[in-house]
């Protein structure tokens, strides 16, 4: 990487660092990842290629602020965890935390091997799950506290996806753009839905949807 980038890199980190404040254990483990990511994305597309000089705002830090979303929650579940957001940040930031654990559910191969090594390599408290999301809370999930995904599906989808974990008590958290408000009122049409929209701290177009209750419509 040229001197550019590492100083574009240097200074995405430190406003990053200013939104999202983590301890130095955190930080270094935080580090470490990145230097993967940015190694795996060299052989295989976890992150798109434009978004590396700001990987530390547009994914780092996007992934640590749902923790002061869900202060106390010990076990999370990231469906469709791709390259590691937000489960990997916020499991760097759970690892000196007892009982913590965040299931990365993950369908594709290799990036399902990529966070594996990469949790193996961190130590941190996290489980890889190579499976489809839909399979997952039908063996798992009895005890989880958040169920969450990013970019991975509109919220319709993602609401068919986490309604098992949801009506047992998890909280949903759902990172969305600016297409926001559109996916909601298509996702009404089939759920009554019990969410507030949460400003992103990342991104001025940005939120992120908690929900802590669904109900399907009749007829859906």
């Amino acid at each position: 990487m040229s001197d550019n980038g590492q100083g574009a890199l240097v200074a995405d980190k430190a406003r990053a660092l200013a939104l999202t404040p983590v301890s130095r254990e955190t930080l270094e483990r935080l580090e470490r990842f990145v230097e993967a990511l940015l190694l795996g994305t060299e052989r295989q597309n976890l992150i798109g290629p434009s978004t590396i000089p700001a990987i530390w705002t547009r994914h780092v830090a996007d992934s640590l602020q749902l923790l002061d979303l869900a202060p106390d929650a010990k076990v999370w579940v990231d469906f469709g965890a791709g390259a590691g957001f937000p489960s990997i940040p916020i499991a760097c930031a759970l690892a000196d935390k007892p009982g913590a654990m965040v299931h990365l559910v993950e369908s594709v191969g290799k990036k399902a091997a990529f966070l594996s090594q990469a949790v193996a390599e961190l130590g941190i408290p996290a489980t890889v799950h190579h499976m489809r999301a839909e399979i997952f809370p039908a063996s798992h999930g009895d005890s989880v506290d958040v169920v969450t995904a990013r970019a991975v599906s509109p919220l319709k989808v993602l609401f068919e996806l986490a309604f098992p974990l949801i009506e047992r008590g998890a909280v949903g958290l759902f990172p969305k753009g600016q297409d926001i408000d559109a996916e909601l009122t298509e996702a009404a049409r089939y759920w009554i839905i019990e969410a507030t929209k949460v400003p992103s701290k990342t991104s001025p177009d940005g939120a992120i949807v908690k929900v802590t209750g669904l109900t399907p419509r009749k007829g859906r």
